[in-house]
């Protein structure tokens, strides 16, 4: 900076001299007080500092760099506090409740077909009650179920109650059920499922009862009234007896 106030001075004094020989004295001294030599002043002190500006836009986004690859599985940590004991089960008591609702379930729903069977309408006479149940049944898982409900399969014994049970599956568009005879116990001996035995009345289709293959012994009503020996292991529908004195 002293350099330069330096060489500023010399340079003014030489273009004064210059002036002084180029005019006359009077006009040189008139140019000499109107010319204005400006002469940088000293460095002054440092001003406060400014306001924070605003912020700037922001810059682009930069590449993605690389995936790092994945650290090593760390130790494995020590074992967890033991938990409190559990509430102890009354297992065989909750086993035994669920156990009695399954039973109820299944009675009830037992029970609820069997009064749907029952709406669909029955037949009777003056003592008895008929009711045709569409499920298909072994002879003695039919037999159980009209025991159950405090009946027998139905047995008809005479010509009535055979012309009723008839019509009975006609109407119902079926061409053959499940009624109550057998002779399970002694072949060829036919009884009702009441284990009464048979008298004069019969309804033996031409050529029945005949034992085919050694194995008819429950017998079956077809839909024109006759009687014919089969299988007690087949299924079908069959029709349940009860005594209205009963009901």
């Amino acid at each position: 900076m002293k350099r330069d106030l330096v060489f500023l001075g010399t340079l003014i004094s030489l273009v004064f001299l210059s002036l002084l020989r180029s005019g006359s004295p009077q006009h040189l001294a008139e140019e000499a007080c109107s010319v204005q030599i400006l002469v940088p002043g000293l460095k002054g002190d440092a001003g406060e500092k400014g306001e924070k500006g605003s912020p700037g836009r922001p810059g682009r986004v930069g590449p993605s760099g690389e995936k790092g690859e994945k650290g090593e599985m760390g130790d494995v940590g020590p074992p967890g506090p033991n938990g409190e004991p559990g509430i102890p089960c009354e297992c065989s008591q909750l086993r035994k409740a669920i156990g009695e609702m399954d039973n109820q379930v299944a009675q009830l729903t037992a029970e609820l077909k069997f009064i749907k069977n029952a709406v669909a309408g029955v037949r009777e006479t003056d003592n008895k009650i008929y009711l045709l149940v569409k499920e298909e049944k072994r002879y003695i898982d039919a037999q159980l179920y009209c025991h159950g409900r405090g009946g027998n399969l139905g047995m008809p014994k005479d010509e009535a109650a055979n012309g009723l049970l008839a019509s009975y599956i006609n109407q119902a568009g079926l061409t053959r059920v499940f009624i109550g005879i057998n002779d399970l116990e002694r072949e060829g001996t036919f009884v009702y499922s009441d284990r009464s035995p048979m008298q004069t009345f019969n309804k033996w289709r031409n050529g029945e009862p005949n034992n085919a293959y050694d194995e008819e012994d429950c017998v079956e009503m077809v839909a024109s009234g006759g009687w014919n020996d089969v299988a007690c292991h087949i299924t079908m529908y069959f029709i349940c007896e009860f005594d209205k004195e009963n009901v």
